[in-house]
């Protein structure tokens, strides 16, 4: 009793999707990671055939009955799998016969490649922000000396000069660097450590519409789709207000210099459970998706999209959305991003538990 119920506990805390099929092809067994791959209940995807969530290729359906009772166990790579809320999954999936006394069965073993693609792309994205934001510190350190010495010097110029008339070179001195500077601070970002709240992501959300709301003057169409179950999380709600703000605001301004009809953002929050992101795994995750129905980010710069001073617009600064990312990144989340003509989401990924290593 004592090995059956070790068993049962290695397959559940396996991270490989793990499924058990009786001789009709129906479900006996499924662990908790084939649940979130397919996304559905083994007591759900019991009243469906294995047509209709693993393949609908009669042969392919052939050559698994056929391996039920021949007993050779065979692989397919790079299949296509459709989960029961209609995401397509590209999937590795090995299929072995168990010749049991009773009945024979077969085991499945679904290894998911997008979900290790997806790992790969995040760390590599964290990767570069992290490297690009301590160059831009760097620079920005560097940069911040000089202009208090120039500022100074143009102060003393000013009173030096008896011609009024060429104070307004010594202001245009000022106000150029006091500009510069600002731009500086704003590489930098924040000083203070964020404060440690209660944080409501409906809240959060509801103030960055009114705020938007009151920009556009309503012409712009605000949707909403949020999951109540969502709980609240400890960060800065102030600060997630900025970076939800930063990512709205950027949405909006594509859809008002491009002149879209019936432009529209859709805000949508769900809760993930077991999400990687980057190299940490989290039980929990609150997922917010900002989607406009604009005309899409060019190709050319999606992938740098939160490098400082990277904008698809003409008078865009360049950092409305790498201080997005870096405060996101400082509640231990991700944001990704996926763009085509008509569609531009971006997915804000907080986790809602943290392990007490990252708490501290």
């Amino acid at each position: 009793m004592f090995r059956k119920q070790t068993h049962k506990q290695t397959l559940e805390n396996l991270s490989t999707s793990v499924i058990l099929l009786d001789e009709k092809l129906c479900i006996d067994y499924m662990n908790p990671a084939a649940e979130m791959l397919l996304e559905a209940t083994a007591k759900r995807l019991r009243n469906y055939g294995v047509e209709q969530w693993l393949t609908n290729d009669s042969d392919e359906l052939a050559v698994l009955k056929k391996s039920i009772h021949s007993g050779h166990p065979y692989t397919r790579r790079e299949a296509k799998l459709l989960t029961m809320s209609g995401h397509e999954l590209t999937v590795d999936y090995s299929v072995n016969p168990l010749p049991l006394q009773h009945s024979p069965m077969l085991l499945i073993e679904i290894q998911a490649r997008d979900r290790l693609l997806r790992i790969e792309r995040e760390e590599e994205l964290l990767s570069h922000h992290a490297a690009t934001r301590n160059l831009v510190r760097g620079m920005a350190h560097e940069i911040k000396n000089p202009l208090g010495g120039i500022r100074g010097a143009a102060q003393l110029l000013e009173r030096e000069l008896e011609d009024e008339a060429l104070h307004e070179y010594t202001h245009i001195i000022i106000e150029e660097v006091d500009r510069l500077r600002n731009l500086v601070d704003r590489l930098l970002g924040s000083h203070q450590l964020p404060k440690q709240e209660q944080v409501n992501i409906h809240a959060v959300l509801e103030r960055v519409c009114a705020l938007v709301n009151a920009e556009c003057a309503g012409k712009l169409a605000l949707r909403r789709d949020y999951d109540p179950s969502i709980p609240e999380f400890t960060g800065d709600s102030e600060r997630i207000i900025q970076a939800v703000l930063n990512v709205v605001r950027n949405a909006m301004q594509a859809l008002q210099e491009n002149e879209v009809e019936a432009p529209e953002i859709f805000l949508r929050t769900r809760a993930k459970r077991q999400v990687t992101l980057g190299s940490e795994r989290h039980r929990l995750v609150c997922c917010l998706d900002i989607i406009d129905n604009g005309p899409g980010i060019p190709t050319d710069i999606l992938n740098t999209v939160f490098y400082p001073m990277i904008s698809g617009r003409a008078d865009g600064s360049g950092l409305g959305l790498s201080i997005a990312q870096s405060i996101i990144n400082q509640h231990h989340g991700l944001i990704e991003c996926s763009s085509e003509p008509g569609c531009t989401r971006f997915s804000l990924n907080i986790p809602l538990e943290l392990s007490n290593e990252n708490a501290r």
